[in-house]
């Protein structure tokens, strides 16, 4: 995956506050770039730095394994959720998800120049990559 794709993802999901949540493909769409599954790949290999229990699955779901250490999060945050999340964290069993109807995140204004800063530094990068070496001099 190229370098400049992963700083992206990255540098934008460092932006997401605490108490909200967003789904893999929010993350691309806000990019204008990737999927969900490219979204999904750099947290997993990358995500470490950054609050990486506020990108999910569209579902709601916690990242697979990570499901306790994401739900102690999640409730030190304030973050909506629905489900057995008391049973789960008493016995581990109980079904229970990020409430991504009420806990998206909703970018400001400010949030949307920070964000299309990004992109547009993705699209030039990508750009420089995709055009041949020789036609760039001028």
């Amino acid at each position: 995956m190229r370098t400049e794709y992963v700083e992206a993802v990255l540098e934008l999901v460092a932006l997401i506050p605490a108490g909200t949540a967003v789904a893999y493909g929010d993350v691309a769409e806000l990019l204008g770039s990737g999927g969900p599954r490219q979204v999904g790949s750099v947290m997993s290999h990358h995500g470490s730095s950054v609050p990486w229990w506020r990108v999910l699955k569209s579902s709601g779901d916690a990242p697979p394994g990570l499901e306790h250490e994401a739900l102690a999060l999640y409730l030190q945050e304030g973050t909506p959720l629905l489900g057995r999340y008391d049973d789960f964290l008493r016995t581990g069993e109980g079904r229970w998800r990020v409430d991504l109807a009420s806990g998206r995140w909703a970018p400001t204004d400010a949030d949307f120049d920070r964000i299309d800063a990004i992109a547009e530094r993705l699209e030039r990068e990508s750009h420089k990559l995709s055009v041949p070496d020789d036609e760039m001099t001028v």
